[in-house]
């Protein structure tokens, strides 16, 4: 049996105006993410979910609703889960992210002054945050959690899972490990607002295979399609060159985020 698991990110945020680290900051949706989620929930009507899965926080949360909202009846369960929340960054919280570090100064002496430059390695993080490492094994506990229990149902399934840019990549790269045969060397990083990525699950055949949950098939079908929000104007006129930029990398896009893509930090 294959199960179809498609991944929606939600919509630009109030936060994301701000260029701050929001991860479990909880801001409601900007005009134009009400207007993303919409033209999502447009899109989705035509889609048969069996069930969606939203983080609890109110940019996930309220985009899934709207989604939800224009399903068909039946409708689908609609299930609220932390493990989807986005990545926590501690101290760092509701403060101005900054790109390029100070000449010279170590992360600690950074933190010490209050500044929380972007993080280039998996095992960094801010005080009382969480690493992208302590991200994937919570995306690793929601896969369990969502995915696996709908596989090995004898029944036909769809779900949705309405996250965050950052779990996102973590939730579709822990489902990856799970099979053997998986590309591994696809970064699933920079996704849109409401852009959605999409991917097949089954069982692989297996003749003997041992207790515990026997090895997948992952096909990845779909990355980061947008194409609902053909139409939508993304900014506005009177937007900064300092604040579009920052609304860009929220956003998925710019040059700041070529440069998270990289994960290299900027010389110093």
């Amino acid at each position: 049996m294959t199960i179809t698991v498609t991944f929606i990110r939600h919509g630009e945020s109030e936060d994301n105006l701000k260029g701050i680290w929001a991860g479990w900051k909880d801001a409601p949706l900007s005009d134009l993410g009400k207007k993303q989620a919409a033209a999502a929930a447009e899109f989705f009507s035509n889609t048969k979910f069996d069930t969606i899965y939203a983080s609890p926080l109110l940019r996930a949360n309220t985009t899934a609703q709207a989604i939800h909202g224009r399903q068909q009846a039946p409708f689908p369960s609609f299930i609220v889960t932390p493990n989807i929340r986005e990545q926590h960054f501690g101290v760092a919280e509701g403060t101005t992210f900054a790109y390029i570090p100070t000449e010279h100064d170590t992360l600690d002496e950074l933190f010490a002054q209050g500044i929380y430059p972007v993080l280039y390695h998996r095992d960094e993080k801010f005080p009382g945050a969480e690493s992208l490492n302590d991200l994937a094994l919570r995306a690793e506990k929601a896969i369990m959690e969502c995915v696996i229990p709908h596989l090995q149902s004898e029944e036909v399934a769809h779900i949705a899972m309405v996250s965050h840019g950052l779990c996102i990549s973590e939730l579709v790269a822990a489902l990856l490990r799970l099979d053997p045969d998986s590309r591994r060397d696809t970064s699933y990083k920079g996704l849109l607002n409401t852009a959605w990525t999409r991917a097949t699950v089954s069982i692989k055949e297996v003749a003997n295979s041992s207790e515990g949950l026997p090895p997948l098939d992952v096909q990845v079908t779909h990355v980061n399609v947008a194409g609902h929000l053909d139409g939508i104007t993304p900014f506005t006129s009177d937007s900064t060159s300092e604040n579009s930029e920052a609304r860009k990398f929220f956003g998925g896009g710019g040059a700041l985020a070529e440069v998270a893509l990289s994960d290299e930090r900027p010389k110093m």
